[in-house]
């Protein structure tokens, strides 16, 4: 078991060096659901076969000690070397490594691994996308049965939960690429018929209501940005426009449904087909987003982001966002 054990850490040690070094694209919520299944085997065999087979082996050196005790006590000797009974059982009873360091850790890891895959999640912002309201390193969480628990790893909906709104910040599994995250705001549901022409956003014909904000420094680019409050779901959130860069989009690429969407000069139009979601970033002018590759179906949701919990930059960014 020692030998199997070394085998199985030192393969996970491999995945995670290979993966952090970008040998490999790695799987996290496959890598923590195989450790959770490999220590909870470690742990059931700890609790009834490792550990009783301890328990078995102390329990026969106390009585092999009170015999001899015995024995000698017949002879008349009351003097005589010998082993320590209580250090001979601890030594006994205690966790060899190899149990330590997989029964051992497997609360822990069962503990993450249910409420990483069906509570909270906690994800890192990499990009300015969803600037103002998520910043460049903010540390999130995101609600994983708002819009219906999903099973780790295959991502299968097992309850249905509530359907995203418009104006939700959602994360989710980008499209082309499914191994990565995104995180956009959903401004389109199934059936919705949204429109970004010349910077203002229409849904099913009506414009979305917007009022006029102070301009927004954006402190990577050392400028400002015109900002604006839009009014898209139950609550109000900001985003911004750079006037600079054109309307139309460009560098689309080919994407499930391209067919529902009309472009042109002055921007895109697209019919939001049954299951299927359409993303923006609130920094309008600085995201990819379903503009550019398409709609997000409903099995490549991970859920609702909701409270920003820590950035080390600025810790007055904690706190809840719309």
């Amino acid at each position: 078991m020692q030998l199997l054990t070394t085998l199985i850490l030192a393969a996970f040690v491999a995945y995670m060096g290979a993966w952090y070094s970008g040998a490999i694209e790695g799987n996290f919520a496959l890598l923590l659901f195989l450790a959770t299944v490999i220590t909870g085997a470690y742990w059931l065999a700890e609790r009834f076969y490792f550990f009783p087979r301890r328990q078995a082996a102390a329990a026969q050196l106390e009585v092999s000690a009170a015999e001899r005790r015995r024995q000698l006590d017949a002879q008349g000797i009351d003097k005589v070397d010998g082993i320590d009974v209580q250090e001979g059982k601890t030594r006994l009873l205690m966790q060899p490594w190899w149990l330590d360091w997989t029964a051992g850790l497997f609360p822990v890891i069962a503990v993450v691994f249910i409420l990483r895959s069906f509570l909270f999640e906690p994800f890192k912002i990499p990009s300015g996308s969803m600037i103002p309201t998520l910043q460049v390193g903010d540390l999130i969480l995101v609600n994983k049965f708002t819009y219906g628990v999903r099973l780790p790893v295959i991502n299968k909906k097992i309850t249905e939960g509530n359907a995203p709104k418009r104006g939700d910040v959602m994360v989710f599994r980008y499209p082309p690429q499914p191994s990565m995250d995104y995180i956009k705001r959903v401004v389109g549901v199934p059936g919705d018929e949204v429109a970004y022409i010349n910077k203002r956003l229409t849904i099913n014909g009506k414009v979305v209501p917007t009022t006029n904000q102070p301009d927004y420094f954006e402190q990577d680019a050392m400028r400002y940005f015109k900002q604006i409050e839009e009014q898209l779901g139950d609550k109000p959130h900001r985003s911004i426009i750079n006037p600079d860069v054109p309307n139309f989009v460009q560098g689309v690429t080919d994407f499930k449904y391209k067919d529902n969407c009309r472009y042109s000069v002055e921007g895109v139009t697209c019919k939001v087909p049954e299951g299927h979601y359409f993303m923006m970033g609130d920094n309008r002018d600085n995201s990819l987003d379903s503009r550019y590759w398409g709609f997000v179906p409903d099995a490549n949701i991970v859920g609702r982001a909701f409270f920003v919990w820590m950035n080390f930059g600025n810790i007055k960014r904690i706190g809840p966002f719309n």
